[in-house]
């Protein structure tokens, strides 16, 4: 593939703080170091795609126009940190409401989807995020995964990513720094 690197970065508990099925944009809190993050891959060209599931729409918690104000503050946060995010998608389903999808991570759709969209080399890419279900299609895709051990972050995803021997990281700050460190360096510019 000929395409460009891209960061397929987790929402809630990546870049927002883990609120539980957050609705309200007043709710809408940036974790530390997460907009600096964003905008080092932003300054790098790497494009970054957020990737969401949102089984609150499934299970009537929220709405898909709840999901989309969520979405356009962050933005604005964002933004106001010189920081952005190229794409989001968004699985509004649960298998236990909704049915089967080939959406909901750690399914491949959503990747697949971004993948097409944006001329993406996934091999080139970043996967991470809080849960392990974030961080696994790197192994389906090529690309380099990385955990992010948060306050949302299960027990059993920690204990099975040391057995595992899945890449590790304190804050999406440092997986980014290292993501950026491993990639060749950037042609200067005259």
């Amino acid at each position: 593939m000929t395409g460009r690197a891209a960061a397929f970065v987790d929402r809630d508990g990546t870049i927002i703080r883990d609120a539980r099925y957050v609705s309200d944009p007043r709710d809408v809190e940036l974790l530390p170091e997460a907009a600096a993050a964003l905008r080092r891959l932003n300054d790098r060209g790497i494009a970054v795609i957020v990737i969401t599931n949102q089984s609150g729409i499934a299970r009537g918690l929220l709405s898909a126009d709840d999901y989309e104000a969520v979405r356009r503050r962050l933005d604005e946060l964002l933004a106001a940190e010189g920081a952005r995010i190229d794409a989001s998608y968004m699985c509004p389903h649960h298998p236990d409401v909704s049915g089967p999808c080939d959406c909901r991570k750690p399914g491949l759709g959503m990747y697949r989807q971004a993948i097409a969209g944006h001329d993406i080399d996934p091999a080139r890419s970043l996967f991470v995020g809080d849960r392990l279900r974030d961080v696994d299609p790197a192994g389906a895709l090529g690309g380099r995964g990385i955990l992010i051990h948060a306050e949302s972050t299960p027990a059993t995803d920690s204990e099975r990513a040391a057995r595992d021997g899945v890449e590790t990281a304190r804050s999406l700050g440092e997986a980014v720094d290292r993501f950026l460190g491993a990639l060749p360096a950037s042609p200067s510019r005259p």
